[in-house]
């Protein structure tokens, strides 16, 4: 299988080097290798850029060695270069992670790990994001690579078109972890904003730790991983419009002067 691997903290990330590591190590009879595995990923971190690209300047590209290379754009960029500019043929799959945190609920919708899975499916390529969902360091990862490593095949089998499978699984060396159907909570941000003013005229703005809301739901992914278990949600990557489907067609507004 030739496999893609991106992701949003940077290419020297421990999450990523794990998941490589444990595609890698699996072997034919022959003794080569399983699979191959390419890496595009950013060269610097990336996180919460969502699905941002970039536009208005070149992004570069850099040879790191066999089949790895950094590029100074974004996750999403990653995907669009790797298909234009890296792979001759398009990967079997594009696994985006693993992400140093979570990506649950209401946060895949900020996520460059989501965003890189979510250009591989708008592009028809099977899609996985992955994420580590703690935030204690040092985090171990390879309990969550190896479940992909052994599952990969049958998690590609459960992806669909226009959609791309998101994980988050919890810091550990055990492989043999239970995996559960859950559907994306739903998180409220309370932000603070720290406001300086600069001798440059300008007003310095910072983001702190403010609080979060989470509404109780036992069949969401914040629940799953709450209980130790692997979350597995097939996410939607097209928008959809939220008012009844009968007003389809039918004006919102008459302009002035005509009958309604």
């Amino acid at each position: 299988m030739r496999i893609l691997l991106t992701n949003d903290d940077g290419i020297d990330s421990d999450g990523l080097q794990a998941l490589a590591a444990a595609l890698n190590d699996l072997r034919k009879e022959d003794g080569s290798s399983l699979h191959e595995v390419w890496i595009v990923a950013p060269e610097h971190e990336r996180s919460g850029v969502s699905h941002a690209m970039t536009l208005k300047k070149p992004t570069k590209l850099r040879h790191l060695g066999l089949r790895r290379y950094s590029c100074s754009g974004t996750p999403a960029d990653c995907i669009i270069i790797a298909g234009l500019a890296v792979l001759e043929e398009a990967p079997d799959v594009v696994i985006s992670g693993i992400n140093f945190g979570p990506n649950l609920g209401t946060d895949i919708i900020y996520s460059g790990t989501c965003g890189a899975a979510r250009q591989a499916a708008l592009e028809g390529i099977p899609a996985i994001a992955v994420s580590c969902a703690s935030f204690a360091q040092p985090l171990e990862y390879s309990g969550l690579a190896g479940f992909i490593a052994d599952h990969l095949e049958a998690l590609v089998a459960l992806w669909k078109p226009d959609t791309f499978l998101n994980i988050n699984g919890p810091p550990t060396k055990c492989r043999d972890l239970q995996a559960v159907w859950t559907v994306p909570g739903k998180n409220r941000y309370i932000d603070k904003l720290r406001c300086f003013e600069g001798a440059d005229g300008y007003t310095y703005c910072f983001l702190t730790e403010g609080r979060h809301e989470r509404t109780p739901d036992e069949l969401s992914d914040h629940h799953a991983v709450g209980l130790g278990a692997i979350a597995l949600s097939l996410i939607e990557v097209h928008p959809r419009a939220a008012h009844d489907s009968a007003l389809n067609g039918s004006p919102v507004f008459f302009p002035k002067g005509i009958d309604q």
